[in-house]
């Protein structure tokens, strides 16, 4: 079997790569039978010599791999017919953007395995940049705060090297007496946790966090059942929320009358409650002034986020009375920062979390006949035509929906 790692040719440019050198020399290892070739690449955060260094040949014989390796969607000029591709095709979800691109996928007889949809036996994510966005998304956060208030100037996560720099940075600033809400215990929301905790930012429970006052600044963490309940006042719990989420209303109001600064990085579901709208970001007591929206699915559960922001240009302000874009520094303005690719941002750590991930759950299966099934459940297209887990997409592939 031989991989091909693929130069990455979306704009703006991604850095990230699915194996780095010491990922690939142990898949050789592990894996006798399995040969790996390097496309050469301007961008990727580890430089074409580095791959050579540890005897890979790095090449453009991408023609030659019987399996193709990439982050991001590739161009549909760029797709080489007749093989297999993993990358984030972005189509699972119906996106009209990528439309074409599935179009082309099928038309070139390419066996598509999109990176959101390798599971486990029960159906659990094992390959994802989620903690690298929680990670990158609560640094950010920090900064956009010390910018809205002139307390504090932090460099921007892109010119730092790794976590511990991120971290590094943080505990240089000094700041007042704040509420941090975090929302979200999985990948993400823990991600943004090792972050203040890194800080040595003390932790706080609920009835803390809504009751007390403190002489320095706190977090408080809460998944689905403390920020959500349900409406016919039976109790109810995580469980039963992911599987009847229209019988639940927010609880999160509660939260935004002590929150200075709040974290999102929960995952929300088609049917659930909103957290909060924008009639609440309008009550005099809504206390928050800084959104890092790691999640950032916009006019959705998090009301202020009403556009995805860039690396470039991290932070929006809203203005709650207009409901419209402003000066994050307005004095009435929520600073929001929504950028929707943090991961970018951090690509050595997160390529080498990714491919450690990909290494264990992934490429065993190709020597394994795909004993575990991860291969199957995460293969969109086979035969110029979609499998049957995903015929659900066939009317959007042509265009009915």
């Amino acid at each position: 079997m031989k991989f091909g790692i693929i130069r990455e040719r979306k704009n703006p440019p991604d850095r990230r790569v699915v194996l780095s050198p010491e990922a690939c020399q142990k898949v050789l290892e592990n894996h006798p039978k399995a040969e790996i070739v390097v496309e050469p690449s301007p961008i990727r955060v580890f430089k074409d010599k580095e791959y050579k260094a540890v005897g890979l040949e790095v090449a453009s014989k991408m023609e030659e791999c019987d399996v193709l390796l990439g982050v991001k969607e590739v161009p549909i000029d760029a797709l080489i017919p007749n093989k297999k591709y993993f990358f984030f095709s972005h189509t699972i979800k119906k996106q009209p953007y990528n439309r074409k691109l599935l179009k082309a996928i099928l038309a070139k007889n390419i066996e598509m395995y999109d990176h959101e949809v390798i599971t486990n036996q029960k159906e659990q994510r094992v390959v994802a940049f989620g903690r690298y966005a929680g990670i990158v998304g609560a640094y950010n956060g920090f900064r956009a705060y010390g910018l809205k208030y002139g307390t504090y100037k932090l460099p921007k996560a892109e010119t730092l090297a790794d976590q511990v720099e991120l971290i590094s940075e943080l505990k240089k600033i000094k700041l007042p007496n704040i509420k941090i809400m975090l929302t979200g215990r999985g990948r993400v929301g823990n991600g943004a946790r090792e972050m203040l905790d890194g800080m040595g930012m003390r932790k706080v429970n609920v009835a803390e966090y809504l009751e007390e006052e403190f002489k320095e600044p706190v977090y408080c963490q809460i998944d689905a059942s403390e920020y959500n309940k349900r409406k016919d006042g039976v109790r109810g719990n995580k469980a039963d929320f992911f599987a009847n989420p229209e019988e639940y209303k927010t609880n999160f109001t509660r939260f935004t009358r002590v929150t200075d600064f709040y974290i999102a990085g929960h995952f929300y579901g088609d049917g659930a409650p909103y957290l909060y709208t924008r009639e609440d970001a309008k009550h005099p007591n809504f206390k928050i002034k800084v959104v890092a929206d790691v999640s950032c699915d916009i006019d959705g559960p998090v009301a202020t986020t009403i556009r995805p922001s860039t690396i470039a240009k991290p932070i929006y302000g809203y203005d709650p009375k207009t409901e419209k874009e402003t000066n994050f520094k307005n004095k009435s303005a929520i600073a929001v920062m929504a950028v929707d690719n943090l991961p970018c941002e951090l690509p050595n750590d997160a390529s080498v979390g990714f491919g450690a991930a990909f290494m264990k759950h992934v490429i065993p299966a190709f020597f394994n006949k795909d004993e575990d099934g991860v291969l199957k459940r995460a293969r969109m297209t086979r035969n110029g035509k979609l499998t049957k887990r995903y015929s659900y997409l066939q009317n959007y592939v042509d265009g009915k929906e």
